[in-house]
């Protein structure tokens, strides 16, 4: 678990960042760069000062995958309407050119008021794809960030990332968009009315197996446990349940594996999706139910989907909005 915070992010040069292009792509070569850089190693926190001390029961909880971010303006204001204290966000750039070189997270934050804990899931080492470069005015990033992020308006404590289990997946000579990396959850200890929990943001892996993102969920519980023994937990995000084994989200075993440690499982009527096409993603066939809500120790009244589409019918991402309400703790 890495729990050393900053201000702000240590930069690897562009000049770096270009020769780890032509490095040996081994999971050694990888393991050993993904450690030796700081960014890839801290949480950067910030935003508004905490305007309340505790949350008060009932609550709404958003968790949304924001594919990169393109709107971050008008993605608070979507998040707004829902009325949530407590956010939880993946896919968010930093210093990339497909979006404007911005800090969608602490734009975010301060269109809403609160305060966030952000982590560095991968360096980007190039544009991205295709579609993406053609949203690039820039031929370059200026940070090259993609990561995961947690709001509230009550103050975050004790802020954490947790690398999670991974095989260098995006480390390779044949992938368009090389990154150095791998996927990561970003939480923190949140105060209650009736006390604290732990809320964790997170992003599973979606070049995968069931049995490989099982691991990386196991792990997060694992590391969750050991930090927090005993707290309540809320996990939420993308879980990429059914990505690439033809959509069937009940093909993931890790709902059993969680259920089998005494938690829930919740996203929305089983029988909606979650995925849509966007303007990235264009994809009109490929509708998947991808993010969940997994919590052990807390009473769900009920989760639904959000569109992402705004007033306009403009798809601000390529998933749906997830949320749920947070009743109080249970026995």
């Amino acid at each position: 678990m890495i729990r050393n915070t900053v201000s702000a992010f240590t930069i690897p040069s562009q000049e770096e960042r270009r020769s780890f292009i032509s490095l040996e792509k081994t999971p050694a070569i990888h393991a050993e760069k993904l450690s030796s850089l700081a960014c890839l190693n801290t949480v950067r926190v910030g935003g508004a000062e905490a305007t309340i001390e505790a949350l008060s029961f009932p609550f709404t909880v958003a968790a949304w995958n924001m594919e990169r971010c393109l709107f971050p303006e008008e993605s608070a204001a979507k998040l707004r309407a829902t009325g949530a204290p407590l956010i939880l966000l993946s896919e968010m750039d930093e210093g990339m050119a497909r979006t404007e070189q911005r800090d969608p997270t602490a734009v975010i934050a301060a269109e809403l008021g609160m305060n966030y804990a952000y982590g560095v899931e991968f360096l980007e080492l190039s544009l991205g794809s295709e579609i993406e470069r053609a949203y690039c005015r820039d031929d370059f990033n200026e940070k090259g960030f993609h990561g995961n992020a947690l709001m509230a308006s009550v103050a975050l404590k004790d802020a954490f990332m947790i690398r999670l289990p991974g095989e260098a997946v995006w480390f390779n000579n044949s992938n368009e968009q090389p990154r150095i990396g791998d996927r990561c959850a970003v939480g923190a200890v949140v105060e209650t009315e009736a006390g604290p929990f732990v809320a964790v943001s997170v992003h599973l892996e979606s070049v995968a197996t069931a049995a490989y993102r099982e691991r990386q969920l196991a792990a997060l519980i694992d590391a969750v446990e050991a930090f927090a023994p005993g707290l309540p937990i809320l996990i939420g995000g993308d879980l990429n349940t059914g990505n690439h084994t033809g959509g069937d989200f009940s093909t993931d075993t890790l709902f059993a594996m969680a259920e089998s440690r005494g938690f829930e499982c919740h996203g929305g009527p089983l029988d909606q999706t979650s995925t849509r096409p966007s303007l990235i993603t264009r994809f009109p066939d490929r509708a998947m139910k991808l993010d969940w809500f997994i919590t052990r120790g807390l009473k769900i009244g009920e989760s639904h989907l959000v569109s992402s589409l705004n007033a306009e019918g403009k798809p601000l991402s390529d998933h749906d909005m997830i949320v749920c309400t947070i009743e109080g703790f249970s026995a």
